[in-house]
């Protein structure tokens, strides 16, 4: 196992791009060299409360370094001063290390070599030992001592993830050990490895992520229906027309898990996926995460400079990926957005009322079934891309959320059992306060049978009456907002009413035929 050795500051530039945050640079760091089976042996970082090119004598700092258990601990908050005359006794430790050969590489990031890192740069360059590094002035500065710098960069572009993935990468490649970078949650360790990036591509998680995108956009459509806000209406369709972008750079983040290089990635390709719609801005953002995954890795591997690697990866990625939909996959995307619409539209005008029915029997079921953020969910987003709002989000509010409503306000009012009013308190508050956390109603459903067969009895009632008044809506907004939100409030609040009360009524009676057994049980058995 290498041992490495972690010195600098939080920087001038660095200070921007993740200096000011130490610990999650060091701990990107951290994490890449675990990934890479490298022990760190050493850090001496100076973190400043501005940026070195601003700093004072009296500017509030402190001083990073590693316990005798291997931890990262910060010092207490000093002047930079103090704190620089604290961090020689560190520089002459880590020196001492190296001298003594148990540290075997070293991490540079605007390090001062002239005084605060002196000592430490003096012994790696005495001993050969390969150093890494960030910050023009500083390295240029080591590298003019002599220094076995075998990868350098400016800091210009970077980001703490991509620079530890650069330090590490040419450190491994240096000592000829295998090396794939942690991409993702650091804290998962190589649960999350750059070799798994197909993993990363999940529709349904690229879709929920969006979803407040959608919901922002349905709050400017019920605004711009009040003549004081009716110039919304031009905000509205701009938002229709950022839809694409928001799905492209949250599919772009997701797959390559590589912050700012993949969101800049996402935007040039949403940007170019928009006649696409949001099929298109998925498949822009899926291509943009992937290229930027793959072009990260081939600079990488090919000592590109850090900033370079970042403008290649983050610039060039995008603009491929984009420019592959705009060309290509633009016409296919829109016209499967719209055949779905269309299939929706065409089931409605055969019998809105049996759509509506069949629509809230097999909510309850799909969304049980997982099948529910899967497949309704990306079609309700669909049918809100064009109008705000949504055939299969008006059976979403009316048949989970005011169903899981009606359950725990029976609850509540006469529990089956002591403390389940507690229990479906909180969920009554979230369906009413937020239009969300149906799951507040299973334990209810689960445990009778009544109760189960009424949600879904309710919900097909609530699905029939959307359908007879042709409503288009929304959930995920606090309920008492919804009808305002769509096309029909009358007929919306009617279809609420309707399957809250059913679903209020019937849970109460399953209730109370739950106590009077209970209370005949213990008679029989008296």
């Amino acid at each position: 196992m290498k041992n490495i050795a972690i010195i600098g500051s939080s920087g001038g530039n660095l200070y921007n791009l993740g200096g000011k945050n130490p610990r999650k640079l060091l701990d990107e760091i951290k994490s890449q060299c675990h990934a890479a089976n490298f022990n760190i042996a050493a850090i001496q970082f100076i973190a400043s409360e501005v940026s070195m090119d601003q700093a004072k004598a009296n500017s509030k700092t402190s001083l990073f370094s590693l316990d005798e258990e291997g931890q990262i601990i910060q010092s207490a908050t000093n002047t930079l001063e103090k704190i620089n005359e604290q961090a020689k006794q560190t520089d002459e430790e880590i020196a001492a290390h190296i001298l003594n050969k148990t540290v075997d590489g070293l991490i540079v990031m605007s390090a001062d070599a002239e005084h605060v890192n002196q000592k430490v740069v003096n012994a790696a360059v005495g001993m050969g030992i390969p150093i890494v590094g960030t910050g023009g002035t500083s390295m240029a500065t080591i590298s003019a001592k002599g220094a076995n710098v075998i990868a350098k960069s400016g800091t210009t572009g970077t980001t703490n993830r991509t620079r530890a993935i650069s330090f590490v990468a040419a450190m491994a490649k240096f000592w000829g050990i295998k090396y794939k970078p942690t991409i993702g949650n650091t804290n998962k360790g190589d649960a999350e490895n750059s070799g798994s990036i197909w993993k990363n591509i999940n529709i349904r998680g690229i879709m929920v992520s969006a979803l407040p995108g959608f919901i922002a956009m349905a709050l400017v459509l019920a605004l711009s229906k009040i003549p004081l806000f009716s110039g919304l209406q031009d905000i509205f369709d701009i938002m229709i027309g950022a839809l694409p972008i928001v799905i492209a750079v949250i599919a772009a983040k997701q797959v390559s898990n590589l912050d700012e290089v993949s969101i800049v990635a996402g935007v040039i390709a949403g940007v170019l996926s928009v006649d696409g719609g949001i099929i298109g801005g998925i498949i822009g953002g899926i291509l943009a995460g992937i290229f930027v995954h793959y072009f990260f890795q081939k600079c990488i591997s090919w000592k590109f400079p850090m900033t370079t690697v970042n403008i290649v990866t983050g610039g060039i990625a995008g603009l491929l990926a984009g420019l592959l939909v705009y060309f290509l996959f633009a016409p296919i995307a829109l016209f499967i957005g719209d055949g779905i619409k269309t299939v929706i539209e065409a089931a409605i005008g055969f019998s809105p009322i049996l759509a509506g029915l069949l629509g809230g029997l097999l909510i309850w079921p799909a969304i049980l079934g997982g099948i529910y953020h899967a497949a309704i969910l990306p079609i309700v987003l669909l049918e809100m891309e064009k109008t705000g709002v949504s055939f299969l989000g008006a059976i979403d509010m009316v048949g989970l959320v005011m169903v899981s409503a009606g359950i725990n306000l029976a609850n509540i009012i006469a529990p089956r059992e002591k403390g389940e009013a507690a229990a479906a308190t909180p969920g009554f508050l979230i369906n009413m306060g937020f239009g969300t956390f149906v799951e507040a109603a299973y334990p209810f459903m689960f445990s009778n049978k009544i109760v189960f067969a009424g949600a879904i009895l309710s919900a097909g009632v609530g699905g029939a009456l959307v359908g007879l008044f042709d409503v288009r809506g929304t959930a995920y907004v606090p309920t008492f907002t919804t009808p305002f939100l769509s096309d029909n409030p009358l007929g919306f609040v009617i279809a609420m009413l309707a399957s809250f009360m059913l679903t209020f009524a019937i849970t109460l009676i399953a209730n109370k035929k739950k106590r009077v057994e209970e209370v005949r049980d213990k008679g029989m058995n008296a």
